[in-house]
Parts: C-alpha cells; structure tokens; sequence
C-alpha cells in the first residue's frame, strides 16, 4: 500500500474529533486544505492506512439519509491494518480549520464546509475528499466494471450505483429502469453516483412533494476574498445542492476517476490538488477546475446518471424505513423524480457556463436605481473590451479587469455601472455584469432589446480561445433560452453594426459572421 492513501486517511480521520469552539484564524481558501494535505506527507509513515475513513467521517457526526448512503458504499472497503490518527498531526490551527469543513450543511442563509479555490470558484471540501478517497480504494472495480450481481457484497465496486435494476425488477414486483438507454457507467458515473445520487435524487425528491424548485446551484458572497471566513448565499431558500457542492462533487469524481487510473507510485495529494486547482494536472490547462463543466459533460450522459439516482433512491427506502417520502413512493414514481433531477443537473448546470457573481470579482456597488429589462430578450450583442487587449487567462487577472472596467465606465464615462451585461474571460469562467435582469450600457440606443457580452481582449488580428467562443456561441444562448431570458430565435449581431465602431474587432466580426444566429442587421 502506498503513501498517498494514508495521507488521506489521516486528514479524514482527524475529522473525528470534537470541533475547536474557536474558530480558525485560517482563510476558508483552498491552499489551507492543500497545506493540510502538504504536512501530513511530511508525517505520515510509508505504510498506508485503510481506505475506510470517509465512512468513519460521516457516522462521526450527525447522521442523515444523505450520510447513509455513503456508508451503505463505503462500509465493505477493502480492510487493511491502520495506526488511528493523533490529534498532533496537525499544527492546532490546520486542525481547527479541518473541523470547520468537516460537514457540508446550509442553514440561516449561509453554506458551511466550503472554500475558496484559487480559480474563483467555491468547492466543498467533503464531496471532493470521498471522490479522491473513493478513487484511490475503488482502483479495480472503478476501471472496469465488475459483476452487478455482486453489488450488494461487493460494494467496494461503487457500481453502478447501489444495485442491479434487474434484480430489483424481478424481487419488486416488476419495476423497471427509468432509462432503458442508460449505458455502461463510466468511472466518473460511479464516482458521482457515489458522492452525487442520494442527494440529487432527495432534494428532487422533497421538492416534487412541495411543489417547490429546488433551487439548484445557488451562488454565494465570501465577506472578504482576501482572508474569507463566511459564506452567504445569494438565495436564502437554497437547497443543499449548492453551487459549491455542485462544484466539491464534480472534482471529486474528475479527481477520483483520475487516482483510479494513474499508474503507480500516485502523485502526493497535495501536489495533485494543487495541478487541479493551478494551471492543471501534469501540465494540462484543461484538466483543471476552471474547465469542471465541460470535462464533466463530456465524460457522463443523462440516461445512465438518471439511472444511478433512481438505484440510489430505491436503496435509501431500504436503508431509511422511517423516511415517510420515500416510503409513500413507487418505484415508477422515483423513477420520474430520478429523471428530473438528472435533466436539472446536466442541463441547469453541466450545460450551463460557470458564471462567477458580482460579488466574487469585486464589484463596487451600483450606482443609482437599475432599469429591470422585459424578458426575454431577442438580441445577444458582441463586443471585444480592446482595453484590456490581452485575453485574461485567470480569476486574479479577470477579476482585476473586470474592477478596471467598472472604474472606467462609472468614473469616466459616469454611467451607473460597467456596461456589459456579461465578459467572458480566456479562464473558463463567465463574469456576471449587468446581468440577466438590468438594462445594461453596452449598445447604444438598443440596450433594452439585447444582451451585451463582451470577449476581454482586443479582437482586430487574432481570435479568442476555443473555449471562450463556444461559452458565447453556443452554451450562454442555449442556457438562456431554457431559463427563459432569451427567445429561441434570437439574432446575434456585432456592436459595429448599431454603433458607429470597430468593435468587435475585424477577426473577431469575421467569424461572427459563420455563427448559426448571425444576422446582417437588426429587424
């Protein structure tokens, strides 16, 4: 056994005692949680531990239906010889921040259990830890699939889900899949199913029987992004499905698929972390967090995680007989919450572009009183910033232009606030303007009609990156039109064609032009 595991196991088993009553003096960032990893490589001895700590974290705290799931999966890991943890493994204050994170709860408006990445985002630290701690256990089963018989003895596969549906249909009474198409899983479809299902499938589950929305990837304002420490959410109604939790469990599958298939001796965790959430693993720019959306998109489909949720609620009414949601359900019926949920996830937020909020670059407050915009709109307009020309190519730098701009627009030009509804970076993130629901200052005389989104950079001799036109050209549209903020038929049209400029540049223009919605003018 290697090293990389029980350096794992030590930081998961130090969540096991009591929380500090003081809290950290460490920022909630996540270069203290690769810190934590950094220094127990430093300790911990050659020989690993066993892989069995994320279940040990979740019976050591509160126990939920969530919670029991993951033990159900986790409970019959391969057992090995482990020396239990001291509390000095750590230095106090690591320590403390540790049992900060433990948990993942959302309560009185703000999240728990959550960090600031490097990159902007916010990640929970416990779906990401039992994604790298199911990747590093599951090695054989996770990379190729083992025998669904033996799913409820061989849990150690985390396969396909929790059980296999044509045993379920023929001891049930006939049940069936809710996706006949569902393929054989990929590594990261039994990754999520692990850390993803039960809860995808519960909070559907609870907003189904209230008639509510789920309220599925609320955002988040840090109270400093310098040394941040508490966390509030946009919506206070916010389901446990945040956009952090989102974000902790989709790194956890890409980062656990990842552990089950590097060859050995595996990188140090902390290393790893900090490829992940730097400029990439190994080198790659794109096996990085900024880009979690798109690597999750294309390496999992919508019939064989609908069926991984359905398992997963069919198991829960096994596993919690007290729940009376589940119990008062049919299995066709979980089914359709199964589907739903499903659609929600790889629509509401693997097919949509990470948008940072306000909050997260920076944002100086609005001037004046904001003009709501009557959707949806029929007009998405294009521009290029010229100033700054370089494509920004991180968060600190994107965020830095995007305070830049605002001055400029507010301070010299005197408008009210920056005047793009939405700019698009070459980081992989999209930085929330105006936004969806106020007029902008972006297209003169048609601000009303349309979205301005603006490419950072200068656009007269060179394109932006491939990602970058895709977020704009196809994945922003598509999102908006499902949210209902813009008309399926839309025009996109260059600034240049309204207003007496250069903009969106003349390479820029010229591809616009190809763009399946490009129209020659406004009618």
């Amino acid at each position: 056994m290697m090293k990389v595991q029980g350096v794992l196991w030590i930081l998961l088993g130090l969540l096991l005692w009591p929380e500090s009553e003081t809290a950290s003096s460490l920022p909630l960032v996540m270069d203290s949680i690769i810190q934590a990893l950094a220094e127990l490589e430093q300790k911990v001895p050659v020989t690993e531990a066993s892989g069995t700590a994320p279940a040990r974290i979740l019976s050591a705290n509160h126990v939920s239906p969530h919670n029991s799931l993951h033990q159900y999966l986790l409970r019959k890991a391969p057992s090995h010889n482990m020396t239990e943890s001291e509390p000095h493994s750590l230095s106090p204050e690591l320590q403390t921040l540790i049992s900060e994170v433990a948990q993942h709860d959302v309560r009185d408006g703000q999240e728990y259990g959550v960090v600031l990445a490097p990159d902007g985002s916010t990640v929970a630290v416990k779906p990401l830890l039992i994604g790298l701690e199911a990747g590093l256990q599951g090695h054989d089963c996770l990379a190729t699939p083992c025998d669904a018989r033996d799913t409820t003895t061989n849990v150690a596969a985390i396969w396909p889900g929790l059980m296999d549906a044509s045993t379920k249909a023929s001891t049930d009474g006939g049940a069936t899949s809710p996706n006949e198409k569902a393929k054989t899983p990929t590594t990261v479809d039994r990754l999520l199913a692990l850390i993803l299902a039960g809860d995808l499938g519960l909070t559907f589950l609870h907003g189904s029987q209230t008639q509510s929305s789920p309220g599925l990837g609320t955002e988040g304002c840090w109270d400093q992004l310098s040394a941040p420490r508490v966390f509030t959410l946009l919506d206070p109604k916010a389901s446990r499905l945040t956009m952090a939790f989102l974000n902790g469990a989709l790194d956890g599958a890409l980062l656990g698929d990842h552990l089950s298939r590097v060859s050995r001796p595996r990188p140090p965790l902390s290393h790893l972390l900090r490829e992940y959430y730097g400029d990439g693993v190994a080198g790659d720019p794109k096996f990085r967090s900024n880009f979690r959306r798109q690597n999750g998109a294309t390496l999992t489909s919508a019939p064989t995680l609908a069926q991984q949720v359905w398992e997963a609620l069919v198991q829960l009414q096994r596993l919690e007989p007290k729940q009376p949601q589940l119990q008062n359900m049919t299995q066709e019926e979980l089914a359709q919450v199964a589907s739903l949920a499903t659609k929600e996830f790889t629509e509401t937020f693997l097919g949509c572009p990470a948008i940072l909020p306000r909050c997260r670059w920076g944002a100086a407050p609005y001037r004046g009183n904001p003009t709501p915009l009557r959707l949806p709109l029929g007009f998405l307009y294009v521009h290029h910033t010229y100033v700054p020309a370089p494509p920004c190519t991180t968060f600190q730098r994107c965020a830095a232009n995007m305070r830049s701009m605002q001055r400029f627009h507010q301070d010299v030009r005197h408008w009210d606030d920056i005047g793009y509804s939405f700019v698009v970076g070459s980081d992989g993130y999209v930085y929330e303007g105006r936004g969806w629901h106020w007029v902008g200052a972006h297209t003169r005389g048609h601000n009303s009609r349309g979205f301005g989104v603006a490419f950072v950079g200068n656009y007269t001799g060179s394109l932006p990156s491939d990602s970058a036109l895709k977020t704009v050209r196809d994945v922003l549209p598509s999102c908006a039109i499902r949210l209902g903020h813009l008309l399926p038929d839309y025009k996109v049209l260059g600034h240049r064609q309204l207003v007496h400029s250069d903009c969106p540049g003349n390479a820029l223009f010229n591809l616009l032009r190809t763009w399946p919605h490009f129209t020659a003018a406004e009618n």
